[in-house]
């Protein structure tokens, strides 16, 4: 956060695009649907970027091709132009998206590639226009389109763009990936009340013998997942040539269809289900070509579709399970499959009483796909992104983005919780071996005696213990990326191997006289300062050069205050959601409090403070434990953070010439109610 002095110096314009990234972030955070974020986003800044055109084209890996997913406009345009596509090299976003580089077209009358897309930017009265990537430090996602109808952007908009553009990244790929976890919630949820139906359905069976007398129940949990109007059990008597139907339900007229009422084979569909031994689903149409007097009723009354499931055992054919509905193709491929499952439950519980224990055993089966189910949505929603925007930390980006493609070796450099590891991840994300193993291992917390057997595994025999052949890291990781964070706690020994494996791309396993080929990337992290260790022969210098072909230093939290704010909204979200809050504001005088912290644990130590204060928030403010925290140890006079709010508080006062409430009081300019600003004054012992 800026000084007072400094503040003085900032321009209107500045100001206004400072608010507007604001603005943006806040976005972010509202929307968690393409169409209502990209409509929010182009009102919000079009008060500094006076564009026509803003179109967010996104790349679809599975056709090739740039799509055209939002439009937003200040004119009529043509009714084909949302749903264009065009190959990556037929299109500005797609040289933008390979490129990875902004790219400005000054006049579309004067430039000659892509002609479909300048020919449709001519009939829309485009004359100059923007093209900047949608990138995140996992993914790249497409291009985000600036157009004009006269005259193009300032350098200082293009700038200005580019950092929008950066946001917007963020909030598309979330977007995308909350619409993946929602839909495959929804799926979830789908399978879960299904499975649970089978869990009714099959305790039923394992309380009763006689399926007759359960049919009725059964048939209202199907109904729960699948509307139906009409339900039966046909059984096959007299040696298998008929079948009679049993536990009738049809709800257009109950009495339609006697029980007990019979027919050969030949004249139903569920005599063919028997015969062919699968599931027969049939219209209305197809209904009316059987001569069965039971299915001329049916079709008379209304029935347009029917799903016969043939009773399978080990045995043999034991009859079907039926279900009919007066729309027409009301069943897809997954009732079938659903009704599939019922129908295997009720044929073993008919066939004999041995049955039951096999249900019982299903029963705790699905109880255990619910719960997979249940961990991978988790898993699903859990999904992670590098926050930060400050120029310091943008440049270590541009920097990963640079090294990714590339197989070169890199070593992150860095204090403790500056997120090494998800630099790495990043690395290995953008890289041609995103689709292969992430192997990390951590040499500090492996001893000594035991890390080079992690590192490159063991024969069995090779020592005392060794009971069983063991695969290293090097092996797990090959074709992938491996990860050895603290690279600095390697002992000396075992330096020379690891140099050999880097350089050679071979290793024998410890015991074992057979070399083993891999084939690695390797990103190393260490925040201990090799150069010295060297000095002191604690590290070889070769191994160094090797592992450092490509440095990466990622900057402390102190030094990139400007995503300090950012960083404090993304875990509060993120907390927040987590425990089922809704916090809604972050006191002006915490977060002031919060950017001139030192912060020696770096963003861990900042996300360990933000996870503790929603859990102590009981409102819609979040209640952040300032005193937990002190300055920098080399810091001439501890101050504690509730010391900053207090003064923070007092030059507010100050400000408000003492006046505490009303629209211009201390409390206003705080963004807090009177009675809270009160309390906390008592709190810290402000008076008047």
């Amino acid at each position: 956060m800026l000084a007072g002095s400094e503040q003085s110096g900032v321009s209107e314009s500045e100001s206004a695009a400072h608010q507007s990234l604001l603005d943006v972030s806040q976005a972010i955070l509202q929307h968690r649907d393409l169409n209502g974020l990209f409509r929010d986003l182009a009102t919000r800044l079009r008060a500094i970027v006076p564009f026509d055109f803003l179109n967010l084209v996104l790349y679809d890996a599975a056709s090739n091709t740039m799509r055209l997913h939002i439009l937003e406009s200040t004119s009529e345009v043509e009714p084909h132009v949302p749903e264009m596509e065009f190959p990556p090299e037929e299109s500005p976003s797609g040289w933008v998206y390979v490129h990875q580089k902004p790219l400005v077209i000054p006049d579309v009358n004067q430039e000659t590639r892509w002609p479909k897309i300048m020919d449709v930017l001519k009939r829309n009265h485009v004359i100059s226009s923007s093209w900047l990537p949608l990138t995140t430090a996992q993914h790249r996602l497409g291009a985000l389109m600036f157009g004009f109808v006269s005259g193009g952007p300032l350098e200082s908009q293009l700038d200005f763009m580019r950092q929008i553009s950066a946001q917007v990244a963020v909030a598309v790929d979330n977007t995308l990936n909350f619409e993946n976890a929602e839909k495959y919630q929804r799926q979830l949820a789908r399978e879960r009340d299904r499975l649970q139906v089978l869990l009714e359905i099959t305790n039923a069976l394992v309380s009763e013998l006689d399926i007759r007398e359960l049919f009725p129940s059964i048939t209202a949990c199907l109904r729960r997942v699948m509307p139906s109007e009409y339900s039966s059990l046909a059984l096959l008597e007299e040696a298998g040539a008929v079948l009679k139907n049993y536990a009738l339900v049809f709800e257009g007229d109950p009495d339609i269809i006697r029980q007990g009422t019979a027919a050969a084979l030949g004249e139903t569909p569920a005599g063919r289900a028997v015969q062919t031994r699968r599931p027969i689903v049939l219209d209305g149409r197809e209904l009316a070509q059987f001569s069965s007097p039971l299915v001329q009723r049916l079709a008379s009354a209304g029935l347009k579709s029917i799903c016969c499931i043939p009773l399978i055992t080990r045995n043999g054919v034991l009859g079907t399970l039926n279900v009919g509905s007066i729309k027409d193709s009301a069943f897809a491929p997954s009732d079938i499959d659903f009704l599939t499952q019922v129908a295997g439950q009720a044929a073993i519980a008919i066939e004999n009483a041995t049955a039951f224990q096999q249900i019982a055993q299903l029963k705790d089966q699905l109880a255990e796909e619910k719960l997979y189910l249940q961990d991978e949505i988790r898993t699903e929603k859990n999904f992670g992104e590098i926050i930060g925007d400050d120029p310091a930390f943008r440049h270590v980006l541009e920097q990963l983005a640079t090294v990714a493609p590339t197989d070169a070796s890199v070593m992150i450099l860095g204090e403790t919780g500056t997120g090494k590891e998800l630099i790495a991840r990043a690395i290995h994300d953008l890289s041609g071996r995103r689709d292969r193993t992430f192997v990390k291992l951590n040499c500090a917390a492996i001893p000594t005696g035991l890390l080079e057997s992690e590192l490159f595994g063991h024969e069995r025999g090779a020592f005392t213990g060794a009971i069983a052949q063991k695969v290293g890291r090097f092996e797990l990781a090959n074709k992938g990326t491996l990860f050895l964070d603290e690279i600095g706690d390697i002992p000396l020994e075992l330096q020379p191997k690891l140099l050999r494996a880097l350089q050679e791309h071979e290793f024998e396993r410890l015991g074992g006289v057979r070399t083993i080929k891999v084939d690695v990337r390797l990103v190393a992290a260490t925040n201990r300062d090799l150069s010295q260790m060297i000095a002191a022969r604690e590290f070889r210098s070769d191994l160094y050069y090797r592992l450092s072909v490509f440095p990466l230093l990622v900057p402390p939290l102190r030094e990139r205050t400007g995503d300090i704010q950012q960083l404090v909204r993304y875990f509060t979200q993120k907390f927040a959601q987590r425990m089922n809050k809704r916090i809604d504001t972050i006191p002006s005088a915490a977060m002031e409090a919060l950017v001139g912290y030192a912060w020696p644990g770096n963003v861990r130590e900042l996300e360990n403070l933000i996870e503790r204060a929603v859990i102590l928030t009981r409102g819609n403010s979040l209640e952040i434990p300032l005193a937990e925290l002190r300055t920098a140890p080399d810091a001439a006079t501890p101050v504690t953070l509730e010391d900053a709010e207090r003064d923070h508080i007092l030059r507010v006062l100050e400000q408000a010439a003492g006046v505490v409430g009303g629209p211009n009081g201390a409390a206003a300019r705080l963004g807090m109610k009177r009675t809270t600003l009160q309390s906390k004054m008592k709190k810290l012992g402000i008076v008047r």
